[in-house]
């Protein structure tokens, strides 16, 4: 698993859950007959006395995934720089510099959703364990203990979905079920292979939806409490109908063992993609063409916004859908085809769920004024050809004989800045080309030191291109008469490195 999750708790199950009545204290009834009181419910006869019943039926198309990898390393020798190098390496030690291959396995689990034998599983499950690993057989186990060779029907990494085939019939399997009537306090059960001890099974509730683990990401879980631990990826997560509503991902937890905080790949989500792959068919997902960071606090505070709307167009890309459409660096993008930019639903996800050669409306938001274009989406590229801004990357500073002739100290913001010349720009590492300010020095005690350093090269300002340091004192000015404390800042930061740094004005 690619995160750590656990829980500690016990699961109380008892014949009371079914009739289980809501106990009121002195005075509630009062309460709730006043205005704005919230009443509360008992809830549904909905958790049975048992859930052994479900299990049994459901437990046989759980299946145990394992795969035997040839893992290429290099070879140490532990003595070397000693007088016992030599010595080691005659006597078989090895250590000669050259790499050696060592046979790995992996664990997992998945489930069967025909009775011909496709498998649904995690494709990091299935995937190679290191870099330069090779995978060289996949085994599917049923809780039997019958043992099949599987093939990888189809895998697409960025949904973490993989579809595999064994070669059976009449086998049993499960179905999805519906996870957008998924509520936060529905029963769930985890079926899966623990560690590798074999079928296991955990119960527990929905903790939240629509939960997203990767910020500006297009991935949305359902959170549960329900015990997941290393080897359940892959495995499903049952509704109490014996439907299959979710696939167990990811764990979060300092220890890497659970915590109580697993996550699931919504149905509604997966059945799509498990469709698509196993049609032999290539996933693809719309793509507008920016690099996109969210509004926070500070960004809204300093552009006059409301908080958590929208995404800020930090980079647009030549002849992308969003550059044809009109896009612009610093257009903040609050609605895509109706749908609003939250948090909770990124512009990433919007995007990514869209059919490439659709045409869509993007309201934004420009100098203060609303306005709405039209793209058509592109298909996305690979994630290796995506690349976005690096708040922490680093980038050479310009050399203290270099031009600083008109080198000024905007005090309001703690930053020392110099036109930018071609000659610096090839210093600082980018394109000759940009125009604007690179910074010089930065105030240790002011507010911008703690995000930007000697060497960043300051594009705009609350919008506004700036190439000398009288412009970026202006724009300071112009955003304190606007009674704002921040101003927005567009930084270059070496090669491919940019993104919006908002800054605290000094009073």
């Amino acid at each position: 698993m690619r995160y750590a999750f656990a829980i500690t708790g016990a699961l109380l199950l008892g014949g009371a859950a079914a009739t289980m009545t809501l106990q009121q204290p002195l005075g509630a009834q009062q309460a709730q007959n006043e205005p704005g009181a919230i009443n509360a419910v008992a809830p549904k006869a909905g958790a049975p006395m048992s859930f052994a019943d479900m299990v049994a039926k459901l437990q046989p198309a759980v299946v145990n995934i394992s795969t035997t990898q040839h893992i290429k390393v290099q070879q140490q020798n532990p003595f070397a720089g000693t007088p016992f190098e030599d010595f080691f390496q005659q006597f078989g030690g090895g250590g000669g510099g050259g790499p050696i291959t060592r046979e790995g396995e992996s664990l997992g689990s998945g489930f069967l959703i025909s009775p011909d034998g496709y498998v649904v599983t995690n494709n990091h499950v299935i995937a190679p364990g290191a870099q330069g690993a090779t995978v060289d057989t996949i085994t599917v186990t049923l809780t039997d203990r019958k043992e099949y060779k599987a093939r990888v029907v189809g895998r697409d990494a960025k949904s973490d979905l993989a579809v595999l085939k064994i070669d059976a019939t009449d086998l049993p399997y499960v179905k999805f079920g519906d996870s957008g009537n998924a509520r936060v306090g529905d029963w769930v059960i985890a079926i899966g292979n623990p560690f590798g001890i074999g079928s296991s099974v955990t119960a527990g509730i929905i903790s939240a939806v629509h939960r997203t683990t990767d910020p500006g990401g297009y991935d949305h879980f359902i959170q549960t409490d329900a015990s997941i631990n290393r080897g359940n990826s892959g495995g499903p997560m049952f509704d109490m109908h014996g439907n299959v509503i979710g696939i167990n991902s990811q764990i979060l937890s300092p220890t890497g063992g659970n915590v109580g905080i697993g996550f699931a790949i919504p149905a509604e989500e997966a059945k799509p993609i498990v469709n698509t792959l196993m049609k032999g068919g290539k996933i693809e997902r719309g793509y507008l063409g920016v690099g996109i960071q969210p509004v926070t606090d500070d960004i809204a505070a300093a552009l006059g916004l409301p908080k958590n709307r929208g995404e800020i167009v930090a980079r647009v890309e030549p002849d992308g859908p969003a550059s044809k459409a009109g896009l612009k660096q610093g257009d903040v993008i609050v609605r895509v085809n109706g749908q609003e930019v939250t948090p909770d639903q990124s512009l990433s996800y919007l995007v990514a769920n869209l059919s490439p050669g659709t045409r869509v409306p993007i309201e934004l938001i420009r100098g203060g004024k609303h306005q709405t274009v039209t793209a058509t989406m592109a298909t996305r590229p690979s994630e290796e050809e995506l690349a976005g801004f690096n708040p922490d990357g680093s980038s050479p500073a310009p050399d203290e004989g270099d031009e600083t002739t008109s080198e000024s100290t905007t005090e309001a913001i703690g930053l020392t800045t110099t036109p930018l010349t071609p000659t610096i720009a090839r210093q600082v590492g980018v394109d000759a080309a940009t125009r604007g300010l690179v910074i010089t020095a930065v105030d240790p005690s002011s507010n911008a030191a703690q995000s930007l350093r000697r060497g960043d090269v300051i594009v705009s300002a609350n919008g506004a291109q700036v190439s000398t340091p009288k412009e970026l004192s202006d724009a300071v000015a112009a955003a304190k008469r606007g009674g704002r404390d921040q101003v927005l800042l567009f930084v270059q930061r070496g090669r491919g490195g940019s993104g919006f740094i908002p800054v605290k004005i000094k009073n």
